[in-house]
C-alpha cells in the first residue's frame, strides 16, 4: 500500500509575507519524496478540496494573522485548532483555512490525516518581500513540513 501525501502552500507570493507557503513548498523541492505532491494555492476552498483529494496526509503550510502579532513565531495546527480561529485571523485570505476545513468536514473530505504548518505575519502589503522576521523563520518552517511528510511516509506499511 502506498501513500499520497500532499504539500500545500497556501498565499500570495506578491503580497510579502503571504508568500511564506509558496516559498517554504518550493524550498521543498529536492528535500522530500519525488512522489509527494508539492502545490501552491491561493486557499480558495474549493481548489484546496480539489489539490487534496484522495490523500492520505495534506500538509498545509501557511501565513498566519495573530493579534497581538508575534511576526516569525511558528505554529503548529491541528484541523480543529486551524478551524478554531475567527475568520480572518487563522490566515491571510478572505476565505481561511477554517472555512476550508469546515465545508471539507460537511462534505465528508477531510483527508485522514492533515496539519498545518504557520507563520505569523508582519506585511502582506501588495508588492512588499517577505519580512526578515518570516524569511529567518523560513528554514524552520520548511523543516516542519518536510518532518510531517517524512512522518507520513513513516506510517505507510
Amino acid at each position: 500500500m502506498s501513500s499520497r501525501v500532499v504539500v500545500i502552500g497556501v498565499g500570495n507570493p506578491l503580497r510579502g509575507d503571504d508568500g511564506a507557503g509558496p516559498a517554504a513548498v518550493e524550498a521543498l523541492r529536492g528535500r522530500v519524496p519525488e512522489d509527494t505532491v508539492l502545490a501552491v494555492s491561493d486557499g480558495e476552498p474549493a481548489r484546496m478540496l480539489d489539490l487534496w483529494r484522495g490523500a492520505d496526509t495534506v500538509v498545509v503550510v501557511e501565513a498566519l494573522r495573530t493579534r497581538p502579532a508575534r511576526p516569525g513565531a511558528l505554529h503548529t495546527l491541528t484541523p480543529a485548532e486551524a478551524a478554531g480561529h475567527a475568520p480572518g485571523t487563522a490566515s491571510t485570505h478572505a476565505i481561511g483555512l477554517g472555512e476550508c476545513i469546515a465545508l471539507a468536514e460537511a462534505l465528508d473530505r477531510l483527508p485522514p490525516r492533515l496539519v498545518v504548518h504557520a507563520v505569523e505575519v508582519a506585511d502582506v502589503g501588495l508588492g512588499a518581500r517577505l519580512s526578515e522576521a518570516v524569511r529567518s523563520s523560513l528554514p524552520e518552517l520548511t523543516e516542519r513540513a518536510a518532518a510531517s511528510v517524512r512522518q507520513a511516509y513513516a506510517r505507510t506499511p
